[in-house]
């Protein structure tokens, strides 16, 4: 789930076999499935964006969200090079809200040749893991 326009969302949903784009909002079932439906967070590392995770993290925290397994909140950098301390900060403080945090590293090519199926090659390690440890939370749960 994007917790905002632009998170990585439908990337992240082309890169995950099985997964679907919820359209910025929590996904619900008809049929409640044990344990919850599997979620990924996703947000971009600027202000609005770790705002937007916050904001969305508060709701799942708060119970307002029913049927939802939160796996984890993955921050996509929104520019290459390192976080500004601020925000390096915050991103701390919000990943704190989450089971989990993955870090997704600015990939310049996606600007122009976006993934459109899952394939490895040329990807991050960082992105690798995050996909590896979202397919195996999935087993487990």
């Amino acid at each position: 789930m994007g917790a905002h326009g632009g998170s990585g969302e439908s990337t992240f949903a082309k890169l995950l076999p099985g997964s679907v784009e919820s359209q910025h909002t929590w996904p619900q079932s008809a049929t409640p499935l044990p344990g919850g439906i599997p979620v990924v967070l996703m947000a971009r590392t600027n202000l609005s964006g770790l705002e937007s995770a916050r904001n969305a993290l508060t709701q799942w925290a708060s119970g307002t969200v029913p049927g939802i397994q939160l796996l984890g909140l993955a921050l996509v950098s929104d520019a290459p090079g390192k976080l500004p301390k601020p925000l390096k900060d915050f991103a701390h403080l919000v990943g704190g809200g989450a089971p989990r945090v993955w870090r997704v590293p600015w990939m310049e090519q996606w600007r122009t040749d976006p993934p459109t199926a899952p394939d490895p090659r040329g990807m991050p390690a960082e992105l690798r893991k995050l996909i590896k440890s979202v397919q195996v939370l999935i087993q487990k749960s």
